[in-house]
């Protein structure tokens, strides 16, 4: 039987944030008990502490015992990688990261996220450098990589082709702090909601999460929401594509309740 359209998952970042101790968690639920129950509620976390330092082995292999089996963790980059004013340059550091306990997750490996400074201008040269050099493989686990830029420079044919030619994924960052566009790049798409309000128990409204849902299956099945922007007029062959939606930032208490709605409509 062929395959019509591929996985959508929807979550959050992280899983420790002290005000969800009243808008997400049970009261009685113990802090080391957190993770495994918000990887219940959700079907994707994106780790946000790899960001700031290494883990190790052990740290990457008991979150992936916290959580069931059909879960994924997204990985953060770290910012001494990505933060640079020439991001070539972490080329060679780059092995450092990957050894340092990501393959213990196991299946549950979902994408890396690099999250470039809004300071990067693109820099086709740069860029590509960059990209030619993320492994797609580790310890025999595949690997899927998405950038999330953030500079009006990267809306340009020149990047979404590069992109495309590494089969990169990059951010959909629902958001007006940062310039974003819907190219599809890789065999997966990676949306970041930002938008969350405190005054929406679900944090977006309901009409806003079905429209999500809407586009979530479209991207789902291989094609692209037409109500988004783009730098190209090009798409990739129609094809079945993973999706992983996650609510970040905005009124964070809220994040969790909107996974969790969107995951009911789709």
């Amino acid at each position: 039987m062929t395959k019509t359209a591929g996985r959508i998952r929807a979550g959050i970042g992280g899983w420790t944030y002290e005000p969800w101790e009243e808008t997400f968690y049970p009261s009685d639920l113990p802090k080391k008990s957190q993770l495994n129950y918000a990887s219940r509620q959700v079907t994707a976390i994106e780790i946000n502490g790899t960001f700031y330092r290494l883990q190790k082995p052990d740290v990457f292999a008991k979150w992936r015992d916290d959580a069931p089996d059909d879960f994924v963790f997204s990985i953060k980059a770290p910012r001494y990688l990505t933060y640079r004013k020439v991001l070539s340059e972490a080329v060679p550091s780059l092995p450092r990261f990957l050894a340092s306990g990501l393959s213990s997750l196991g299946p549950k490996l979902g994408p890396i996220l690099w999250q470039l400074p809004p300071s990067l201008h693109f820099n086709a040269d740069d860029i590509g450098a960059f990209l030619e050099a993320l492994p797609h493989t580790l310890d025999d686990l595949p690997l899927r990589h998405v950038l999330e830029v953030r500079h009006k420079t990267f809306m340009d044919p020149a990047y979404v082709e590069l992109a495309r030619k590494y089969s990169v994924a990059t951010v959909f960052a629902h958001t007006d702090e940062f310039p974003n566009f819907a190219d599809v790049s890789a065999d997966f798409v990676y949306a970041r909601l930002r938008k969350t309000e405190a005054t929406e128990p679900t944090g977006y409204s309901k009409a806003d999460l079905d429209a999500w849902s809407k586009r979530a299956k479209l991207w789902a099945e291989g094609g692209a929401p037409e109500d988004l922007p783009y730098v190209t007029k090009t798409t990739p062959p129609k094809k079945p594509r993973d999706v992983f939606i996650f609510f970040i930032s905005g009124a964070k208490e809220r994040n969790p309740a909107a996974a969790k709605h969107l995951l009911t409509l789709i």
